[in-house]
């Protein structure tokens, strides 16, 4: 059975050019002009763009006494209605586990579920000799990035002596060391000095976690990194000082082997948000917090001169309203004290629609660059390009026709996320997906859902690098 994408104009990370684009069963098989197949879908109008990556996500995990409101369905449906069509989500070292046991439990998570294609990174929280020679198998199990958190003391923060031996460690099996930088045991005890003063608001979330923390935490993995020779790539980075060690490490000789993202809610957002009345500014906790004004230039600077590689969106999303209707409890768990929020927010589907609307329409980014922040440098670094993130021959058929001037209001009430609220309630985006496909399939046509629940497959990716 084949298909052909007639019409539309092609976009990749390199070129953009009016294409045909034929499709056999999961591939693509060729682009030209005047090609034919069993099925055609017209995009007319429209770009067609590799599916969206979004290689930071949080599904069905447990956090601060609740859990994560996506699973594996909802999560992964409501990335493929925004234009992706893979994901990387964190599987979570339980104490005492090994690496082959804490994937087992996340695979558990995903099958049967899963309706996009999707990978593991493996978050390291307790690093003993026998883990760290299983790491040596990671490639194996097709789990190439390893995770560690400098924050969140006493539950999954790890010392130096811990990442540096996990980055040696990494640097000999060609695995992609990523960090959540900021320094957990500075941030421990502002966390306390605020609980003492009884300042207890959303507010103090983010004051608590200055963007001094997160620039010296990442300047300080950057080095460990050189010194240990692995490759690394920084999580979430959302301020000018992080964004700074990164630029200088690249510049002295680090662009093959030091790398960052930041997220979509970085670029449009700041700690005055979590000032908001009342409770309200709940809905903005997440780690690292939210900065200035002056942060958010610096973060479309990086993403526009490639000192920040990808743009991901830590989907971690939480009820504002939780513990009724079934539901698990939400972020109404702080409600006495910051320190008991759950931190995450939700985003995996209006990630492509917002750099869209405020990246390739005011001119910060170009259309090549749009994808290749989103699809293209992902697939890259995390092991599955060319299988994914190109449109080209041998490529799986993971495509987006993307309407350049279809309106949308984000809302709750229309997303597809399992969540009450969305940071974006009432935002205008121009330009989203028509349609979507992965593997050659129909997942949503015009707004209508044509997925299926077990049709997502684990991606096995290849060592960095290779």
């Amino acid at each position: 059975m084949s298909t052909v994408i007639k019409g539309g104009t092609v976009v990749t990370a390199g070129d953009t050019f009016p294409a045909d684009v034929l499709i056999e069963g999961e591939q693509i098989v060729a682009l030209g002009q005047g090609l034919s197949g069993d099925k055609v879908i017209d995009a007319s109008g429209a770009y067609v763009i590799p599916g969206g990556i979004d290689v930071h996500t949080h599904l069905d995990m447990p956090f601060g006494g609740t859990v994560s409101s996506d699973d594996f369905f909802t999560g992964q449906r409501a990335a493929a209605f925004g234009g992706t069509t893979m994901h990387i989500d964190f599987s979570i070292q339980p104490k005492g586990a090994s690496l082959r046991e804490t994937l087992d439990i996340w695979q558990a998570k995903a099958t049967g579920k899963a309706v996009i294609d999707y990978g593991f990174h493996v978050a390291i929280t307790d690093l003993s000799e026998a883990l760290l020679e299983e790491m040596a198998h990671c490639a194996e199990y097709g789990v190439t990035s390893v995770k560690l958190f400098m924050a969140y003391k006493g539950a999954l923060q790890v010392d130096d002596t811990t990442l540096f031996r996990a980055m040696q460690q990494a640097a000999k099996h060609k695995l992609l060391i990523m960090v959540h930088a900021e320094n957990g045991d500075a941030i421990d005890v502002l966390i306390k000095d605020a609980l003492a003063a009884d300042q207890l608001a959303p507010k103090y979330h983010a004051l608590t976690r200055p963007p001094e923390l997160e620039a010296e935490a990442t300047a300080r993995a950057v080095r460990l990194a050189e010194v240990s020779g692995a490759p690394l790539y920084v999580v979430h980075l959302t301020n000018a000082g992080a964004l700074e060690a990164v630029r200088l490490a690249r510049a002295r000789g680090g662009a093959g082997h030091i790398f960052a993202e930041t997220c979509t809610q970085y670029f449009f957002f700041t700690k005055d948000d979590l000032a908001r009345e009342g409770f309200e500014g709940a809905k903005w906790v997440c780690s690292p917090p939210f900065r200035e004004k002056h942060d958010q230039v610096a973060l479309w600077q990086g993403v526009a001169d490639n000192s920040l590689q990808a743009v991901s969106t830590d989907h971690c999303p939480f009820w504002f309203e939780g513990g009724k209707d079934g539901r698990t409890p939400g972020k109404e768990l702080g409600k006495a004290s910051f320190a008991q929020i759950p931190n995450g927010c939700p985003g995996i589907e209006e990630r492509l629609m917002l750099l869209y609307t405020h990246g390739v329409r005011t001119g910060k980014l170009s259309l090549n660059r749009w994808v290749e922040l989103c699809s293209t440098n992902p697939a890259r670094l995390f092991g599955c390009y060319p299988q994914k993130g190109a449109v080209a021959p041998g490529s799986d058929a993971d495509l987006v026709i993307w309407d350049p001037e279809a309106k949308r209001t984000l809302s709750a009430a229309t997303q597809h996320q399992r969540t009450d609220y969305t940071l974006y309630e009432g935002w205008e985006v121009v330009g989203a997906p028509r349609t979507v496909l992965s593997r050659g399939q129909v997942l949503v046509d015009n707004g209508e859902w044509k997925g299926e629940a077990g049709a997502g497959r684990f991606v096995h990716r290849r060592p960095f690098g290779l």
